[in-house]
């Protein structure tokens, strides 16, 4: 039977070459996109697809009935958004709430639908993060607001690690991507990332369990 991979936020950029890699690997893939023009896109790629806004609580919280009776070898969480105002500009409550709703309110509420239908010691949670949101690696005050919502995701796959001890969590970073979001200039190819991503994903072992890992496998601090 194919292992079953949910791909949170797979409209463009690394979510929808990962969903497509995973296809064409031979992987049972569903997929969420934000618009119904993203969802109608994604059909024809994957095998399942359906709308979800991780911005939008309402939303979010159709995940569980969604998902009724899948069981899931694997969820990764790609869907954020960046701000790339420096920290010398005022936080306005708009820029704030909208960063911190996407990154981190749509984890949170997300992972309690999804975790119960992986398989127990089997499963694992992954969540695309950033090394912009390390502690020890900033020394710039750019993208603050973005840098934050990934510290706090971050916490986020922590806590969740205790939480489901019988999964492995984990925070990756997929590099410096060439996407809408990492710009023309980036290092990487989105599906050089992807590939990273998905070689990683596929090699973790417990000792992994809560890690903060790079696209290369090496361990960031936190």
């Amino acid at each position: 039977m194919a292992k079953k991979v949910l791909i949170l936020g797979a409209s463009r950029g690394i979510g929808r070459e990962l969903a497509r890699q995973y296809k064409q690997a031979g992987w049972h893939v569903i997929a969420t996109g934000r618009l119904v023009a993203d969802v109608h896109a994604l059909q024809s790629e994957v095998d399942r697809a359906f709308a979800l806004d991780v911005a939008d609580p309402a939303s979010v919280s159709s995940l569980a009935w969604q998902l009724d009776g899948e069981t899931l070898d694997l969820v990764v969480h790609v869907a954020g958004i960046i701000d790339r105002h420096p920290f010398s500009d005022p936080v306005t409550q708009e820029r704030f709430d909208r960063i911190m709703h996407t990154n981190v309110l749509g984890v949170l509420q997300a992972m309690p639908q999804v975790a119960p239908l992986l398989k127990p010691g089997a499963g694992v949670l992954a969540v695309i993060s950033s090394i912009m949101g390390s502690l020890e690696r900033t020394v710039t005050a750019d993208s603050v607001l973005y840098r934050v919502s990934k510290a706090a995701v971050n916490m986020v796959v922590r806590s969740a690690q205790a939480q489901y001890p019988d999964l492995t969590v984990v925070a990756l970073h997929p590099g410096w991507v060439r996407t809408d979001m990492g710009g023309s200039g980036a290092a990487l190819d989105v599906s050089d990332s992807a590939a990273h991503l998905r070689r990683l994903m596929g090699g973790l072992k417990p000792s992994h369990k809560g890690q903060y890992i790079n696209h290369d496998g090496s361990a960031i601090p936190w």
